[in-house]
C-alpha cells in the first residue's frame, strides 16, 4: 500500500468530511420536520382563529377552545384557564387579581409556544457557523499529508504537488456547501418563529381586550361549561 492510503492522517481527514455529510443529512432533516411543524401550526391556528372569531360571545368561544389543537388554541386555553371563576369554590385562587393573572399567562403561554418552534434551530445555527471551520480543518490536515507524500518523494513538481493539494480541499468545499443550506434554513425559519410570535402577541392582546369586556371573569358551573352571560334589561 502506499503512504496516502495508510496514513492515520488521511483518515481523519476522511473523517472529517463524512462529519460534514452527517451535518448535512441533519440540517436538511430538521428543515423538512421545522416545515411540517409551522405548515400543520398555520392550518390549525387558521382554523381555530375562524371558529373564535365566529363565537357570539367569550362564554361561546371558550366551549371550542379544548376540542381545536394548535398554538393560538392553547394560548386562548391559558387565557380562559386565568379569568375562570367557579361560583362554588371559596379557596383563595379566587381572590388573586384577574387582570393581572391574565396577562402573565398569556405571557408564559407565548414563551412555551416561542420554545417549542425553536427547538431545533440552534442545531443548524451551529452547523452553519461552525461547518466552515471543521472543513477547513479537514483540509489543513490533508495538506499536511499531502507535504509529507512530497517529502517523501523527493519531488516537487507539479503534477506531485497538485493532485494531493486538490484532494485536500475538498474538505473545505464540503464544509461550505454544508454551511450555506444551514445559513439558510436557520434564517427562514427564524423569521416564521418572529412572524408567529407576532400573531401570537396579537391574539393575546385582542384576548385580553374581550377578557376586558367581561371584567375579567369567566364564570364555571359546576358542570364545566360556561355560564352566559345576563344581557341587562334596558331602563
Amino acid at each position: 500500500m502506499s503512504l496516502l492510503a495508510t496514513s492515520p492522517l488521511e483518515s481523519i481527514e476522511a473523517a472529517v468530511i463524512w462529519l460534514l455529510v452527517g451535518f448535512s443529512v441533519i440540517t436538511w432533516g430538521l428543515a423538512l420536520l421545522k416545515a411540517l411543524q409551522f405548515g400543520r401550526l398555520k392550518r390549525q391556528d387558521r382554523k381555530f382563529q375562524k371558529l373564535f372569531w365566529g363565537a357570539s360571545s367569550l362564554d361561546g368561544a371558550a366551549e371550542l377552545v379544548n376540542a381545536q389543537p394548535g398554538a393560538v388554541s392553547r394560548v386562548a386555553q391559558a387565557g380562559f384557564g386565568a379569568i375562570q371563576v367557579n361560583e362554588n369554590a371559596q379557596d383563595l385562587s379566587q381572590a388573586i387579581n384577574h387582570q393581572d393573572r391574565l396577562e402573565r399567562a398569556l405571557r408564559q403561554q407565548i414563551q412555551r409556544e416561542r420554545r417549542s418552534l425553536e427547538s431545533g434551530l440552534a442545531v443548524v445555527a451551529s452547523i452553519g457557523s461552525t461547518s466552515p471551520f471543521i472543513g477547513l480543518f479537514g483540509t489543513v490536515w490533508g495538506i499536511m499529508e499531502a507535504l509529507k507524500g512530497i517529502s517523501a518523494a523527493g519531488s516537487a513538481s507539479l503534477e506531485t504537488v497538485a493532485g494531493p493539494i486538490g484532494a485536500a480541499l475538498v474538505a473545505t468545499g464540503v464544509g461550505i456547501a454544508v454551511a450555506v443550506p444551514a445559513v439558510l434554513v436557520y434564517n427562514y425559519f427564524l423569521r416564521r418563529l418572529k412572524l408567529n410570535s407576532a400573531d401570537l402577541d396579537d391574539f393575546a392582546h385582542d384576548f385580553y381586550s374581550l377578557a376586558q369586556k367581561s371584567a375579567f371573569k369567566l364564570i364555571q358551573l359546576p358542570g364545566g361549561k360556561a355560564a352566559p352571560q345576563k344581557v341587562k334589561e334596558a331602563s
